[in-house]
């Protein structure tokens, strides 16, 4: 393919890929880690990282996006548009790595595989670190080959300075690195510029090192196997065989026609450009391994995007085998390749509309009425001394309406972290307000509607209830932090009752909390 038709495809791919995300930003519903990034970003850049760094663990680049946008007057539809961002510069750069790796029409093949598949449009449109993850890793390969290719310094140093963006953006970034690592030794060309610039990226990323150590030890993440999640061979098959379906056709005759062209696509790779060839493979092989050597707890349960830095790859196999066919020798050939792309392009946007719906639909009318009425309640009634539980998205829609209303949050699903926030709150401790969203796609069975149900006992709380939303507040302050969770416990109790899905880990982690709250409470008791 001429380089001007090579531009021009790609750049097509580019604006499709990116109109999707802009137009589409809003159609899926606001999430708790959209509003978790958001009011984290809402201190000084200080506070961001110190409280990624070295209280939450996990990708501080993607908070310090979050910091801009809160800090730029931005919101919800602001950080979506950074996803779609970054979405939409991912498609040249996969573009121009497989072009690397094989040639310009399976680099423009695999280009437009990629950006239709549903990791890609979801991440696209999701206010999180995933498609910056999926840009930084790809360009991080890209500067790889580059520099293995042609050498010199300021190669090395650019591979260095995207890789450490990478493992900023991710903490699954050690994985890219990791499979990197092991592609040099393996392939031994250039290895001392290679050491010597990996090296410089460990010492320069260890607080990132520390940030990823913080998120395990949240999460309970080891090594050794036989945890709750994965850990075994056919857990980790399972989980590849939903991962990888994720990023192309997750239909079981689509994924096995996938399959088949990926593994054709390897065997011609490997013939042409065995170097390629060996990356790709490394690129699979260490995610795989990495999973049955790793323990992960009962809360970790790591998901299709957190492949993604795999799409690339994945896709230039499917384009290597798609672009043999195209150059057989036969008037047809072209035809039936072109053929089945369109039919495999068709096939991924078919999976991402089966597995979520509302990406392409949009909420229901009713839905988004019942959340602006909640977010305008919470606004026009909220005390600046409320303490909120769980990034809701109500209290993001509250929060947007009106700026000036800057309310704790305590952290849900870590009762160490909840207690360090309740801690270090102003006491007297404000009233408690919780939510509960019906509707949430965590439930067994999200609906529309949710009954105005109160704690039991009812006395000293009020309830309002909007459609699939349920909020649940204390009429006083709750005063001190053993107050807050017993108040906190009791409206839990309320949401074990509604069958709404985060209830049931949201009471454990209030009654753990409250526990030890107890326990410090008895010792300092005996001590006197």
């Amino acid at each position: 393919m001429r380089e001007r038709w090579f531009e021009l495809g790609v750049a097509l791919c580019t604006l499709a890929a990116g109109t999707f995300a802009a137009i589409q930003r809003s159609a899926w519903p606001p999430h708790e880690d959209e509003t978790l990034a958001l009011f984290v970003g809402r201190g000084s850049l200080h506070d961001v990282l110190q409280t990624v760094l070295g209280e939450r663990g996990g990708a501080p680049l993607h908070f310090l996006f979050a910091w801009a946008v809160a800090h730029l007057g931005g919101g919800l539809g602001s950080l979506r548009l950074v996803s779609a961002l970054f979405a939409a510069l991912s498609v040249p750069v996969i573009a121009l790595l497989v072009a690397r790796l094989a040639d310009r029409t399976t680099g423009l093949v695999a280009a437009l595989l990629a950006s239709w598949s549903w990791v890609f449009l979801f991440d696209g449109v999701y206010g999180r670190m995933y498609s910056l993850f999926l840009f930084t890793s790809a360009l991080s390969y890209l500067a790889l080959v580059v520099a293995l290719e042609n050498g010199g310094r300021g190669r090395w140093t650019l591979w260095a300075l995207a890789m450490l963006a990478c493992v900023a953006a991710h903490p699954y970034g050690a994985l890219v690195l990791a499979s990197q690592g092991l592609y040099v030794l393996l392939d031994r060309r250039r290895l001392r510029e290679a050491l010597a610039a990996g090296a410089a990226v460990l010492l320069v990323g260890i607080p990132f090192w520390r940030t990823d150590l913080v998120l395990a030890g949240r999460f309970d993440v080891g090594v050794g196997g036989g945890g709750n999640k994965l850990g075994a061979p056919l857990p980790v098959l399972r989980y590849l065989r939903m991962a990888f379906g994720d990023l192309s056709v997750g239909y079981t005759a689509g994924f096995l026609v996938v399959c088949a062209l990926a593994a054709g696509g390897l065997v011609l790779l490997w013939r042409a450009r065995p170097a390629s060839a060996l990356l790709t493979v490394v690129v699979f092989v260490t995610p795989t391994v990495a999973f049955m050597a790793a323990t992960l707890g009962s809360s970790t349960s790591p998901e299709s995007r957190h492949l993604v830095f795999t799409l690339p790859f994945l896709s230039g196999l499917i384009a290597s085998a798609l672009v043999w066919l195209a150059r057989r020798p036969s008037d047809l050939a072209p035809v039936l390749a072109a053929a089945a792309v369109l039919i495999l392009v068709g096939g991924e946007i078919a999976w991402a509309r089966h597995k979520t719906p509302l990406l392409f639909d949009g909420e229901p009318a009713a839905e988004l009425t019942a959340r602006d009425a909640a977010a305008d309640w919470l606004a026009r009634t909220g005390k600046a001394d409320d303490v909120l539980f769980g990034y809701e998205p109500l209290y993001l829609g509250a929060w947007e309406r009106r700026r000036g209303l800057r309310q704790e949050v305590v952290p849900r699903a870590d009762p160490s972290l909840a207690l360090d926030v309740l801690r270090r709150v102003h006491r007297p401790l404000g009233r408690g307000v919780w939510v509960f969203d019906a509707s949430d796609t965590n439930n067994f069975t999200p609906r529309q509607s949710i009954d105005l149900v109160y704690p039991q006992p009812a006395t000293g709380f009020e309830a309002q209830a909007w459609g699939p939303y349920l909020v649940i507040r204390t009429l006083g302050p709750t005063k001190t932090v053993k107050g807050y969770l017993k108040a906190a416990a009791l409206a839990q109790g309320v949401g074990k009752r509604l069958y709404i899905g985060d209830a049931d880990i949201n009471l454990v982690t209030v009654q753990r909390a409250l526990e030890r709250v107890t326990q410090t409470r008895s010792r300092s008791t005996t001590s006197r």
